[in-house]
């Protein structure tokens, strides 16, 4: 049935996060400074930080977590005059009966106007298909949770479900999203949550995923355009079942238009890179540019043996079509290998981003693929090239396997998230200094 078949996906990808799974770059290594800011214990403090990072005003750093043995927080890291970090836990999923509050979340936070905390969880929910969450601070220092919104609470899970994704909102106060299941095909959905005059939020399919050429099961965050497209990938689907990036653009009547710019595994060997896990960023020119989780040079770092993933650059041309570029192979090596994240710019046009895997292949051995990881620049050249640079190399104490998207602060720092390795490590906060 469809229904086992996409939750087979999700186990086999998103549930990787509670159980999965340095770069020693002799030459491309960058002389930075690597510091853990906080390592997870697994206990109370939760444990598996797949999402990134955020900032506040004050420079106070929020992120979430989950997995096998807890159900996941929301916390914050909060910076000392002696250059360490105090953790605090803001929220602990689960605590209502039947985890109707939400559990586990994969998705990273954002914040509105006012300061409030909004995201989701995967599981969790009246229903168990997750939840949308928005968190306010009190007058006393504490933070209350409220759901805003309950997936699979329609029949048959039509309204989506296990949101995996963070959310963004739109000018007009509204949330959007995408939930990896459920929709009217079981292939995941894109939604819009949009509040109402009474203090509820109603929810809205945009598009529901077939698992045709429109694609399935979308992991990734969304990005608006200057023009109000939304822009995403879906992991699965697509002209030949690798994935797809798409454009959803907005009907007078209310309706969306879902069009793929592009669909992956479109050349021999997949040398164009498959399943994107990670979303979209655009440049100044209007180019887009992602990652894929496999695809690119063949290796045998991915489950398929089809490559270790890419960095792409989508360009739209004069016809309204758009070519896809790859700009980096990941081998698996020392040069990291897995991206599941995607990536961000500095203010010089420099890529960010980080591998799940590669480094140094003696350590952090998963299912047959080894390395624990790296974070990486790429770099522009004036003939169009691309040179990959290694900042940092994982060694599995504290840190092993980012899994998400690194942030910048104010003067240029680096900071981001690991899983570790499932057993002797829960994950960790890093930073890197120039």
């Amino acid at each position: 049935m469809k229904r086992n078949t996409t939750l087979g996906r999700l186990s086999a990808v998103l549930l990787v996060a509670s159980i999965l799974s340095l770069a020693l770059s002799p030459r491309a290594w960058a002389q930075t400074k690597f510091k853990t800011l906080y390592e997870f214990s697994g206990s109370k403090d939760g444990q598996y930080p797949v999402a990134g990072l955020i900032f506040d005003q004050a420079g106070n750093l929020y992120g979430t977590n989950g997995g096998a043995d807890t159900a996941g927080t929301v916390f914050k890291l909060s910076p000392n005059s002696d250059g360490s970090w105090t953790e605090s836990v803001l929220y602990s999923f689960c605590t209502l009966t039947n985890c109707a509050d939400g559990a586990s979340s994969y998705a990273g936070l954002i914040f509105d106007a006012a300061g409030n905390l909004y995201g989701t969880t995967a599981y969790g929910g009246a229903s168990g298909g997750g939840i949308v969450f928005k968190l306010t601070l009190n007058p006393d220092g504490r933070w209350t949770e409220s759901v805003l919104y309950t997936f699979c609470t329609l029949t048959n899970c039509v309204d989506g479900g296990f949101p995996a994704a963070s959310l963004i909102f739109d000018r007009a106060g509204s949330l959007y999203g995408t939930t990896v299941v459920g929709g009217a095909h079981d292939f995941g959905t894109v939604f819009q949550l949009t509040p109402t005059a009474d203090g509820r939020w109603k929810e809205k399919v945009l598009h529901h995923f077939t698992d045709g050429k429109d694609g399935a099961s979308p992991y990734a965050t969304l990005i608006f355009d200057a023009a109000g497209n939304l822009y995403g990938t879906t992991m699965f689907g697509g002209t030949s079942s690798n994935g797809n990036v798409f454009k959803l653009t907005p009907r007078a009547d209310g309706s969306w238009k879902l069009s793929v710019l592009y669909s992956f595994c479109s050349v021999t060997n997949c040398g164009d890179g498959g399943e994107p896990f990670a979303g979209l960023i655009f440049d100044q020119g209007g180019n887009l540019y992602g990652t894929t989780w496999v695809g690119g040079s063949r290796g045998s770092c991915a489950d398929s043996g089809s490559g270790c993933g890419v960095v792409f650059e989508l360009t739209p041309n004069s016809e309204g079509r758009w070519n896809e570029r790859v700009i980096h192979r990941f081998t698996g090596g020392a040069q990291g290998g897995e991206p599941r994240a995607g990536l961000t710019f500095d203010r010089a046009g420099n890529l960010y981003g980080t591998t799940e895997l590669g480094g140094a292949l003696g350590l952090c051995k998963f299912a047959g693929r080894a390395g624990c990881g790296v974070v990486f620049k790429l770099a522009p050249n004036s003939k169009g090239a691309w040179t990959e640079t290694v900042l940092h190399h994982f060694v599995d104490h504290p840190g092993a396997r980012p899994v998400a998207v690194p942030i910048f602060d104010a003067v240029g720092n680096l900071y981001g998230t690991t899983l570790g390795d499932g057993t002797a490590t829960h994950g960790s906060v890093f930073e890197i200094t120039p």
